[in-house]
């Protein structure tokens, strides 16, 4: 019984690791192309130039072209808020950054569906968007602090030619990959031992589709679990195959990628406590949203 329950694990893990792989680097390979031909300074100019709408989607998108890791995205925030950025637009691109990542979004496309990924990728950024309008209207422009500019460790080098972006992108995807090749592995592991040895009943009875508390209690599970958000998908879809609901895998996710211990941590240095409370509620009110959608698509 163990070894058969080994086999299915170690085929789970070799099938999943090699995906999430060459996945990562692909998509990761791209975002540095992107990255390379639009400059940072560029998009900020061009969001804070506009009215507070335009500003907020353009901030929305470009944080949905980011990789999800505290060396761009923090920085570029605060770049962002000491260039004169608008608030709202700020706020949007902190959302999407690491809620649409293009792996996550090609990881769900894969892995769950390009119905879901769809689902997602449309819940959260109009969510991002008119969350960042709502706290700008509601003045938490006021609850930032007086922080000292942080360089971004994201800047590229000297070297315009194609070669030498192609090869700045290579260099990014296979560095960004490295550091995060233990999470992915990790996450692989995981994902397959839950499929190969976790009972199917224990995940049905405590976050199967009859539960109706199940998205939001996933939802609060995947903040203090969080490894890496490519780290929790392959565990998503184990639990899936275990009988636990894509919406409740989806909460879980958005939960963990969107307002994880590591991120809060680094963003209380740059909110007040206003600021960080209204942060993790809309976090959890797109987990539990999408959550919801996602279950009443899959019925």
């Amino acid at each position: 019984m163990f070894w058969d329950n080994f086999v299915v694990a170690a085929d789970f893990f070799i099938d999943i690791a090699v995906e999430l792989t060459v996945l990562f680097i692909g998509i990761t390979f791209l975002v540095g192309l992107i990255q390379e031909y639009v400059p940072d300074e560029t998009i900020k100019k061009a969001m804070g130039g506009r009215n507070k709408v335009v500003g907020s989607i353009l901030g929305a998108g470009f944080g949905a072209l980011t990789p999800f890791c505290s060396c761009s995205t923090i920085p570029l925030l605060l770049g962002m808020l000491r260039a004169g950025v608008p608030f709202a637009a700020a706020m949007a691109f902190l959302f999407s950054s690491p809620l649409l990542n293009p792996v996550i979004i090609s990881l769900f496309i894969i892995l769950m569906g390009w119905k879901i990924a769809a689902l997602y990728f449309a819940v959260t950024f109009t969510a991002t968007i008119i969350i960042g309008l709502l706290l700008d209207g509601l003045g938490f422009a006021s609850q930032i602090k007086p922080v000292a500019a942080v360089r971004n460790c994201c800047d590229c080098q000297q070297g315009t030619d194609a070669r030498s972006r192609i090869q700045r992108s290579a260099e990014f995807a296979f560095s960004l990959f490295r550091q995060l090749m233990p999470y992915l592995l990790l996450g692989a592991a995981i994902g397959a031992f839950i499929h190969g040895f976790v009972p199917t009943e224990i995940i049905s009875r405590l976050a199967g589709p009859n539960n109706p508390l199940a998205i939001p209690v996933a939802a609060i599970i995947g903040i203090p679990i969080y490894i890496r958000a490519e780290t929790m998908i392959p565990i998503g879809l184990a639990l899936i195959e275990k009988g636990m609901s894509v919406g409740a895998v989806l909460a879980l996710i958005i939960g963990g990628a969107g307002a994880s211990i590591p991120e809060m941590t680094l963003l209380s240095a740059i909110f007040r406590k206003r600021l960080l409370a209204a942060f993790v509620v809309t976090v959890f009110t797109i987990a539990v949203t999408a959550g919801y959608l996602a279950n009443m698509m899959t019925l």
